[in-house]
């Protein structure tokens, strides 16, 4: 099944677990940040928005913004939850607007489900104005390497716990099993691959950001004391040359 099918297939799924308050790291870390570096900027694409929930916050500071997502259950809910920013059908590697058009765009968590990655990341540059701002969320390269995880290793004493990484610099499509019977297809790419991508297209990368999850993310596991020290979430800012 292709990405969007499985998308148009489980999109209850996130729209239960991850939105409308329902997810600590959303509420404590991503969309507090997307306020924080999207202040001030007029014209914003959210690319992938979901039910809209970034989208809604930076209209509410102010933003006039224009949201996409290949999912037409997220475009409904998103809709019907309002909030000021208007929403389209469509995806990243064909963004309905014409050239030049954004001051800022957003991606929060989409990119490392886009098999077209440099189209995607061309049609970002395309809609963003010159001296446009990018501003890049994904799941961390090394939490979503495939084999990542937490590891209690019972062999050595005392017992030790740590993450294990698993083979970072190869590119890989997989489709994990992220609940019961709820299947969500992820391409893993080294940290590298998008850099380079923002260069090829003349962005120019400003900020990055590695922060320790939040706390609400940590009280929900108690049993991995050194959580606070692996990042689930990278950003990064670059602006169109």
């Amino acid at each position: 099944m292709s990405d969007n099918g499985l998308w148009d297939e489980h999109a209850q799924w996130w729209i239960d677990g991850f939105t409308d308050g329902a997810d600590p790291e959303y509420v404590e870390q991503i969309i507090p940040l997307a306020v924080e570096e999207l202040a001030g900027r007029h014209k914003v694409l959210d690319i992938g928005c979901g039910d809209g929930q970034i989208a809604r916050a930076l209209a509410a500071q102010g933003s006039e913004v224009l949201g996409v997502d290949p999912t037409q259950l997220h475009i409904d809910v998103a809709i019907e939850r309002g909030g000021g920013p208007r929403y389209l059908l469509g995806g990243a590697t064909n963004i309905p607007t014409d050239d030049e058009t954004f001051d800022a765009v957003v991606a929060c968590l989409v990119f490392e489900h886009i098999d077209q990655m440099d189209e995607a990341m061309t049609e970002v540059a395309r809609v963003l104005k010159p001296n446009g701002q990018f501003s890049f969320f994904l799941n961390h390269p090394l939490l979503q390497t495939p084999g990542s995880g937490w590891i209690d290793d019972h062999i050595i004493d005392p017992p030790e716990q740590y993450w294990r990484i698993g083979p970072y610099l190869v590119e890989t499509e997989s489709i994990e099993e992220v609940e019961k019977d709820v299947y969500i297809r992820f391409i893993h790419r080294p940290l590298s691959r998008y850099v380079n991508a923002l260069l090829a297209n003349g962005m120019m990368l400003e900020r990055m950001v590695e922060p320790s999850p939040p706390a609400g993310f940590l009280a929900r596991a108690p049993e991995y004391a050194l959580a606070h020290t692996v990042p689930r979430l990278l950003y990064l800012r670059s602006t169109k040359q």
